[in-house]
């Protein structure tokens, strides 16, 4: 006997749809697993025969051959279990092969039986639906435990089945699986929870205030540079809560990333907010940037659509630092091994800080510096020139006076900043429209030759300050749409000087050295 079992499988953060074929012969009993499997794959084998006996079904004494086909892509995981035990209960008539048409099966069996999670359900879900077209009857089968995930996808019947016995029941007909929907709008309505730390708890540093005011307008990088102590980590900590909401778009498409990663707690089967990733130093390149034998998300495509904060910016590792270039450049990171090659979507807004030196206090009015000149420069071209270029906004967080600790007013609030924020971003998605992109950030030269015009005082300014900074094409390009972000806060249609000359005003690398 013969059957064929729909799947699915990932590569990168897409799914692709695989074929699990199935053949009983005569014979000596044996189980072969053919089709570029990975160890993880062939190991099915064994789950598989031991669910299907403790399920109180029978196991076949003949020969077994099992494709998953195309046979010339590796398979990796344990997704494939629930398809091959299909397969297998099909060919044996323990089930009907009309059952296994228009659906797809996908989930780890244990040895008992049970169904369990997988990582990647809804990524495959949303490539199963694009796949099949808006008007098919698909349906999805996944462990109960990712039938609210998979059902995040829109007119697609996803039912979640708890064990193999289960299963076989439904699809005999002699019982139902109920068909698993969310409302997806009262999870958005339900989205801002109002748990941030927010800016008004921040005394002074106005001028870095009005810098990730502007960052989180026009989704620009930042570097925050000054002395231990004067309120980095606190300010870069507080962008979340000015951060614009994520349509539901950006939400699916951050959810499927996270999915794939395995990281969506229970009960929050989509990601409302922005990520806000903060990895520590001494994190490897693998972790901060993807790979792995098994490709995997790192931190960079975590953080898609949100914010990246690298404290202590120049204590990653050369390999982490210069990894971050194209990504920065391109919204998204190619990993490469000899049989795949995978594209993880990266568009994040970078936040760095840095001290000035090793000890941190070069040019501190109030503390001496330890450092000597070498000490002092090995430490800054830690972070290459390359890199620094990519950086929109270079911010100074200097020391405080004691009496801007006294003042008891609080300052502005983030939902005050986040309305203005918001108004940007509306203003910016109005004027990108199916672009393609949804912020100045985003802009390639083409796109800001069309949206950011210069009158000739405007662009004589900038003149300037490109000769006196000497400043590379890319440094240029960047002051404008910073620019263009000031503007747009502003509710100003062109570019004036003076939003100019305060976007030159953030590039304080540019200036000093």
């Amino acid at each position: 006997m013969f059957s064929k079992v729909s799947t699915c499988a990932l590569i990168g953060v897409d799914g692709y749809n695989f074929f699990v074929e199935t053949d009983l012969t005569g014979g000596l009993p044996n189980f072969h697993l053919v089709g570029l499997a990975a160890p993880s794959v062939k190991e099915a084998r064994e789950r598989v025969r031991a669910a299907i006996k403790n399920s109180g079904f029978v196991f076949p004494d003949g020969r077994i051959t099992v494709n998953l086909a195309p046979a010339d892509l590796r398979k990796d995981g344990s997704g494939y279990d629930l398809a091959i035990a299909a397969g297998i209960l099909a060919a044996t008539e323990q089930l009907p092969l009309e059952s296994l048409q228009s659906r797809v099966f996908v989930g780890e069996l244990s040895l008992d039986g049970e169904i369990r999670e997988i990582p990647g359900v809804m990524a495959m879900a949303a490539s199963m639906k694009h796949q099949a077209g808006e008007n098919s009857l698909l349906e999805f089968i996944v462990p109960r435990g990712n039938a609210q995930e998979a059902s995040m996808v829109e007119s697609l019947q996803v039912r979640g089945a708890a064990n193999l016995r289960e299963l076989v029941t439904y699809l005999k007909g002699e019982s139902t699986l109920p068909d698993t929907t969310m409302d997806i709008n009262t999870i958005l309505m339900d989205s801002r929870d109002g748990g941030d730390p927010d800016f008004k708890d921040v005394k002074g540093q106005l001028m870095a205030k009005r810098a990730l005011e502007i960052g989180a307008a026009g989704g620009h990088n930042i570097i925050l540079t000054g002395p231990p102590g004067t309120g980095k980590t606190m300010l870069a900590r507080r962008i979340p809560s000015i951060l614009p909401s994520m349509t539901l778009d950006e939400c699916l498409e951050v959810t499927k990333i996270h999915s794939v990663a395995g990281l969506l707690k229970k009960g929050k089967p989509l990601i409302t907010k922005r990520p806000f990733r903060t990895p520590h130093h001494s994190a490897s390149a693998v972790g901060v940037l993807g790979g792995g034998r098994i490709p995997q998300p790192g931190e960079v495509s975590l953080s898609h659509l949100g914010v990246l904060f690298l404290d202590e910016f120049p204590e990653y590792s050369r390999e982490v630092l210069e990894g971050l270039r194209q990504p920065l450049e391109d919204g998204e990171l190619t990993i490469t091994r000899a049989e795949m090659t995978v594209l993880y979507p990266s568009r994040f807004m970078l936040v760095a800080s840095r001290n000035p030196c090793p000890c941190g206090y070069y040019q501190d009015p109030r503390r001496e510096c330890r450092c000597s000149e070498a000490q002092i420069r090995r430490y800054r071209i830690r972070s290459s020139g390359p890199l620094m270029d990519r950086i929109d906004l270079h911010v100074e967080v200097p020391s405080m006076q004691y009496k801007e600790l006294e003042v008891e007013k609080d300052g502005e609030s983030s939902d005050v900043i986040r309305q203005r924020v918001e108004k940007a971003r509306a203003i910016q998605r109005d004027r990108f429209g199916d672009s393609g992109i949804s912020c100045n950030a985003s802009m390639s030269h083409r796109q800001i030759q069309e949206y950011c015009p210069l009158d000739r005082e405007t662009r004589s300014l900038l003149r300037r300050a490109f000769d006196s900074l000497a400043l590379s094409m890319r440094a240029h390009d960047r002051i404008i749409k910073v620019a263009r972000t000031i503007a747009d806060l502003d509710e100003e249609k062109n570019i004036k000087p003076a939003h100019i000359a305060e976007a030159i005003q953030h590039r304080s690398l540019d200036r000093k050295f």
